[in-house]
């Protein structure tokens, strides 16, 4: 039915339902359009407030994108990069719920070109901006002149005004050593890539930090060189002969866990009977056909991707979605290098 104005009745509006159901407009908007945290209850009084008052999608469209054009930026430095994938994935999948078309740049981590890439979505008036970086460290932030919302995703700003969102490494090595102290072990070892990104001090962070809550340290000082199986067989082996008293691998990476394994196996020591191997960032292709199966730390960049879209359609929604850095949980997901099948 018509709305009751001044000026005789008129086409219900988003406010003339969120009033109705009595709640905001943000949350009208989310309950409408099938995104955000919006309680089942909540959902069904506000949809049943848009049937009373006949809000049709013209009138939603009106009222939701009066003076948008319903596109979004996705502005990655790195589209062929193993994380940003998944990351996209989870935010692309969130747009599309909302109905909204999706403009993608890859700066390949040059920043004159993602200056370049911001320029032409700003003059495609997106109504908000996602920001993917290539790896945990801070990247410096597109600045706080921008006209419409900017949300950061794996890769945080290094200004505290932005806000950005980022695994929680630290959260993830505690998980690890957490899980092998579980299973038994007592004397560990870690081997790690490059020792310059964040991810891997966060990483030996937490995985020191569960040690010294059991009264226990490392074996031997955390090794770090590169992100490859290669360094993984070479540290491994070098380790394996210094210290043959571990019981335990902790790996930056599942692709340095790849190489612990090989090693294993060519010094005799079997996984995981006598030496459990744990890896980070769950990459099934690897993780999935190592042998045993690798017990790994998940990022969940997926989701990490949709909460980034989902702040974004706040901020639309005029819904201040705060500041800062946040760290999003990560996961334990367990295989057969760390536990024997029985």
């Amino acid at each position: 039915m018509a709305v009751a104005g001044e000026a005789g009745t008129r086409a219900a509006t988003l406010s003339d339902v969120a009033r109705r159901a009595g709640v905001s407009i943000a949350t009208a908007s989310k309950a409408l359009n099938d995104r955000g945290d919006v309680a089942a209850a909540t959902r069904a009084r506000v949809r049943a407030a848009a049937d009373e008052l006949a809000f049709t999608p013209n009138a939603m469209a009106k009222g939701l994108l009066a003076g948008r054009t319903g596109t979004v930026g996705l502005l990655t430095s790195d589209l062929e990069g193993r994380f940003m994938l998944p990351i996209l994935m989870g935010a692309e999948d969130a747009f599309g719920a909302g109905r909204i078309n999706v403009f993608l740049c890859d700066a390949r981590g040059d920043a004159i070109r993602e200056q370049h890439h911001l320029r032409e979505l700003l003059s495609r008036r997106v109504d908000g901006i996602i920001v993917v970086g290539r790896q945990t460290d801070p990247r410096p932030s597109l600045g706080q002149d921008i006209p419409v919302p900017v949300v950061y995703a794996y890769a945080p700003s290094d200004d505290p005004r932005d806000l950005s969102l980022t695994p929680d490494n630290v959260a993830g090595g505690r998980m690890a050593i957490e899980h092998l102290l579980a299973c038994g072990r007592r004397r560990i070892a870690h081997i790690s890539g490059d020792p310059s990104y964040a991810a891997a001090q966060d990483r030996l962070t937490g995985a020191r930090g569960a040690l010294a809550e059991a009264g226990l340290d490392l074996v031997g000082a955390p090794m770090f060189s590169e992100w490859s199986e290669h360094w993984g067989r070479d540290a491994a082996a070098l380790l394996l002969q210094r210290h043959p008293e571990i019981d335990a691998i902790f790996c930056g990476s599942d692709q340095i866990a790849r190489g612990v394994l090989d090693s294993a196996r060519d010094l005799g020591r079997s996984v995981p009977d006598d030496l459990a191997v744990i890896g980070y960032d769950n990459w099934e292709v690897l993780a999935a056909n190592s042998r045993p199966e690798l017990t790994s730390i998940d990022a969940n960049l997926q989701q990490l991707g949709r909460q980034a879209a989902l702040r974004v359609f706040d901020a639309i929604d005029s819904v201040d979605i705060g500041s800062g850095t946040r760290t999003l949980p990560v996961r334990l997901v367990i295989r057969g290098s760390t536990i024997a099948r029985r």
